[in-house]
């Protein structure tokens, strides 16, 4: 038995409640309905009585022709009821996270509803044909990963082979159109769905995104990674994609045995194995547990040698099970952490089948794969993930066991395919952090269930605290879902680009309350109650608001006492999760434009001006750009024409802003004057277009062409024409620009020999000399480009690794290079981005750190042009992107701590925020 507290869960239980009404946000359709008994027609099937009963109670649920819009994902069946799953259809075109929940009972034959939850919008009144084609989606669609994942240097992936041949960063990535979907902001948004997959051309991690391309404009309005890793964001990540792989193959002679094996603590455990007479060895393969449903197996993978991205999404060519001569399988099976995770996946199923009486992950005895030691490139992989079909674990380090073996780890991992085959958490934001906090809370409570560990020990709540193989469960451990201090307040606003927009980061402020509710009850009625919210109640979209409402809902229908609902609710109010909330987080920059609501878009500034892109309050709209005093004084003026494209990137010096367009035909660089006029096009390209820059000489500008290469372009004052400072040959690459007056800074790989150097150029418009800047060293890559009236400043690997870098300066003429010093501010040293002035230089600064808190997301450092540290711009909490010097110290920034995407700015640093 594991200790709880009872107690409060056997008080008198309470009376009935009454219908219990909570609306939905920006939709008439409620978001929860209790308390209701209302029969529906019983010869139909379920999914037709439960739209029956939509059709019928229209006045409440305001859902139209529901056998229309409405289509059966799935039912779950137990104990007498029907948990009916309907996916929302807009004139036929699936909704991305619209699904409607019915809950019947159904008792001799009569149905009964009791309640119904979700998210059905009724204000979507989109357009449903697309203008832009399934290829030029692809095209976008690969070309917005690339550039988020590897657009930050110019290296080795931006270099062709040869002349005219792709460049290694365009093959590294591929995509697939998966149709339309509607994205329910505001009237809706018509998008092209694409996975993008392959490598990261910087690190050569597999990638898998999810990617919605706007199909009337053909801009990327959304994109996330489809990892569900346990590790974090520091890790490479998995597929969500779908495997076929089933294998349910029945071996003759006698097939089912009792085998065991050696776990990595030394326990000798009970394996379920079989014989196969084929290759004369007992199998790691467990017959037994599903014999009386599917007939389906638990089988565990020998992956040693496979790459992380032959396993991701993917069954990997030539793999078999593990293997021994007799069915006590030896040191090689434990050592690989075959025979955890074999255990482990058995410990798994046999908790949700006995606790909730679910067959499997799909709840229809599916067969559970996992595939043990995987490498990354051949090297170490210290993490796990579930693909959508099977879970996957690497091989381990000096530092770290094979993540199977932990028990935790795999119900975590297993957790992932309950959740996608029941509520679908989308996997991000705050329905992926919910995602990872119920993967973590039943992980937890599957470890501390088998292993008899008490709920008032301090360690219980540790997630993989027993991988190290020589630190303590404390110092080793991922997580701590009882650590009592992750509360809203500690929430992490980020973009989706950074932790699938923070669903590790987040995950413990919902887990944390799971965990402490757990406590409270006890484990049993906790488990029962956090199964059922999820079952029964949660939607794809839904947060942590929708995560407590489904909570409180499942424990009321378990008729818990009145005094446990009130310990249910205290432990929400006490990790901050209350309705509003996000309205309490707060700020100690100047707001100068609030929810932006843009992806994948910089702001620009100068002349004591800002410019930035924005959509309307729901995001519905194509972004327009916007600009006004950086002082935060006067009106915001709209420059860009309301003509169905996105405009995006803008730059200003204070006089014109600059920015680009995209439309279903190609990108447009178009300028405009702040004091008004015709906007101007100034070059239109079928490829993408980024680092708008301008001054009162030029507007520059990088092209990315379609077969990958990088050239930086620029216009001149009153001239028509564009010029491309390597003429935008293809055994060329230049990137990264800035510009000040009539000189142009850029980042330039140029052939030498048989291969490629990296440096930093400028380019004076005037003359026309070009001036390669001195090096210390030879750069392996060469990152963002700043310059003023006295120097160049660029970012360069400092050569130790480990994604530091160091801000070199040079004058203007190349000469007297020299490195920044970080010894103040050590923080700085992973700076990505950097934005200067006459007397500052800032940068974009991110601690890469698996175990991701605020102190490493991407901050804003500043230092004097001297090298000299003058600390963080902003003590904001959550990330901090896109810095652009205004003048002086003066900073703008997209910022993210309260949960949206402001435009902020400070005129001088905070200090160090200690």
């Amino acid at each position: 038995m594991v200790s709880g507290a009872p107690a409060l869960a056997a008080a008198r239980t309470p009376a009935p409640s009454p219908v219990e009404v909570i609306p939905g946000q920006g939709t008439a359709t409620p978001a929860l309905v209790t308390g209701i008994r209302e029969a529906v027609t019983a010869k139909a099937g379920p999914a037709d009585a439960a739209r029956a009963h939509l059709a019928r109670q229209e006045g409440r649920y305001r859902i139209a022709d529901p056998d229309h819009n409405l289509t059966p994902v799935r039912t779950l069946r137990q104990d007498g009821t029907e948990t009916v799953r309907l996916q929302q259809r807009y004139r036929g075109v699936e909704v991305l996270g619209g699904q409607y929940v019915v809950r019947m009972e159904n008792k001799d034959g009569k149905r009964v509803v009791t309640g119904t939850s979700g998210r059905y919008f009724t204000g979507l009144r989109t357009a449903v044909r697309a203008q832009v084609g399934e290829q030029t989606a692809v095209r976008r669609a690969v070309a917005a990963v690339a550039g988020q994942l590897g657009g930050r240097t110019l290296g080795p992936k931006d270099v062709p082979p040869r002349p005219g041949r792709p460049t290694p960063a365009a093959a590294a990535l591929s995509g697939t159109a998966r149709g339309l979907v509607v994205l329910p902001r505001g009237s809706g948004v018509l998008t092209q769905h694409i996975t993008v997959h392959g490598r990261n051309p910087v690190t050569g991690e597999p990638v898998l995104r999810e990617v919605y391309i706007d199909a009337r404009a053909g801009f990327p309005v959304l994109q996330y990674s489809g990892i569900q890793t346990f590790a974090g964001p520091a890790a490479p990540g998995t597929a969500t994609a779908r495997n076929a792989r089933q294998d349910t193959r029945r071996a003759t002679g006698d097939p089912v045995t009792t085998g065991s094996g050696v776990k990595y603590d030394g326990q000798t455990v009970e394996l379920g194995v079989e014989l196969d007479p084929a290759r004369k060895e007992y199998l790691l393969r467990d017959r037994r547990r599903m014999a009386d449903t599917s007939k389906n197996v638990i089988a565990t993978w020998d992956a040693r040698g496979k790459d992380v991205a032959e396993a991701n999404g993917k069954w990997p060519a030539g793999i078999r099970e593990f293997g021994s001569p007799t069915p006590e399988f030896g040191k090689d099976a434990t050592e690989s952490g075959a025979v955890d995770a074999h255990w482990a996946a058995a410990q798994v199923y046999d908790y949700y089948r006995s606790v909730h009486k679910r067959d499997s992950l799909d709840g229809q005895g599916m067969t559970i794969n996992s595939l043990v030691g995987v490498t990354d490139f051949g090297g170490s992989y210290v993490n796990a993930f579930w693909d959508g079909t099977k879970m996957v674990y690497g091989g381990g380090d000096k530092e770290y066991r094979t993540l199977s073996a932990g028990l935790d780890v795999v119900g975590h991992e297993m957790t992932h395919g309950v959740v996608e085959n029941s509520a679908g958490l989308v996997y991000a934001g705050q329905s992926g952090a919910l995602n990872e906090a119920l993967a973590d809370y039943f992980g937890a409570a599957i470890r501390t269930n088998t292993y008899g560990i008490a709920m008032d020990d301090p360690d219980a709540g540790l997630l993989g605290g027993s991988l190290c193989r020589t630190k303590s469960p404390r110092q080793c451990a991922f997580r701590d879902l009882g650590d009592g201090r992750t509360t809203s307040k500690s929430f992490l606003g980020v973009s989706f680009a950074t932790d699938n927009g923070g669903v590790h980061l987040n995950s413990t402020i919902f887990s944390g309350a799971l965990w402490d509710m757990r406590k409270d009850l006890g484990p049993t009625l906790a488990d029962k109650i956090v199964y059922r919210a999820l079952t029964r109640y949660m939607t794809p979209l839904d947060g942590f608001t929708e995560g407590r409402n489904a909570v409180l809902a499942a424990a009321r229908e378990l008729k818990i006492s009145a005094r446990a609902l009130r310990a249910v609710e205290r432990d929400f109010n006490a990790h901050g999760i209350v309705p509003n909330w996000e309205l309490a987080l707060g700020v100690d920059s100047d707001r100068l434009l609030d929810k932006v609501n843009t992806n994948d878009s910089t702001v620009g500034a100068g002349g004591g001006y800002w410019a930035a892109a924005k959509s309307n309050d729901d995001g519905s709209e194509p972004y327009s750009v916007w600009a006004g005093h950086s002082d935060g004084t006067g009106a915001t003026r709209l420059l860009s024409p309301n003509d169905g494209r996105y405009h995006v990137d803008p730059a200003t010096d204070g006089k014109t802003v600059a920015w680009a367009a995209y439309g279903p035909d190609g990108v447009d660089v178009l300028s405009r004057p702040l004091s008004g006029g015709p906007v101007r096009k100034l070059y239109s390209t079928t490829g993408t277009v980024t680092h708008v820059r301008v001054s009162d000489i030029a507007v520059v500008f990088e092209v990315a062409d379609p077969f990958g290469g990088r050239h930086v372009g620029y216009v001149r004052t009153g001239e028509k024409k564009a010029a491309f400072v390597d003429d935008a040959r293809p055994e060329q690459s230049t990137s990264l620009p800035s510009v000040s007056g009539y000189r142009i800074a850029y980042a330039r790989a140029y052939p030498e020999g048989d291969s490629y150097r990296y440096g930093t150029e400028v380019l004076d418009l005037r003359s026309g000399t070009r001036t390669l800047m001195s090096q210390l060293g030879t750069p392996a890559e060469i990152g963002q480009t700043g310059i003023n009236h006295q120097n160049v400043f660029w970012l360069v690997p400092d050569g130790q690794g480990q994604g530091r870098t160091v801000v070199r300066r040079a004058a203007l003429d190349g000469t007297a290079p020299v490195d920044f010093a970080r010894d103040k501010a050590a923080e700085a040293g992973y700076a990505f981005d950097l934005t200067v002035s006459e007397s500052a230089v800032t940068v974009n600064s991110q601690v890469p750190d698996q175990g991701y808190h605020n102190e490493t997301m991407a901050k804003l450092w500043q230092f004097t042009t001297d090298g000299a540290p003058r600390g963080r711009m902003s003590c904001n909490r959550g990330e901090q992107l896109s810095g652009v010097a205004v003048s002086g110290r003066q900073v703008v920034w997209l910022d993210g701590t309260t949960g949206w995407t402001d435009l902020v700015t400070r005129t001088r640093p905070a200090g160090n925020c200690g």
